[in-house]
């Protein structure tokens, strides 16, 4: 079980997209192979909005500066 960033909701992992940060941009990690920190959320628009409106990325993936989003929202697109 995880956790959705976005939403709160917990759900099975499998039913979550993980995302990882590297050099401020947001990428999708569907597959989970990337190293480092990952972050959960559901794949939804509304669930990715929540996330950037209450800075839970950037808590959740431990950036300091400015994390660009547009990879993960393309993905889910």
């Amino acid at each position: 079980m995880r956790t959705c960033v976005g939403c709160r909701e917990r759900a099975v992992k499998s039913e979550l997209l993980r995302v990882t940060a590297r050099d401020g941009i947001c990428r999708p990690d569907p597959r989970s192979r990337q190293s480092g920190r990952g972050a959960y959320l559901h794949p939804r628009l509304e669930c990715l909005d929540r996330a950037e409106r209450r800075r839970a990325l950037l808590r959740a993936l431990r950036v300091g500066g400015p994390l660009e989003v547009g990879p993960v929202r393309t993905w889910i697109e």
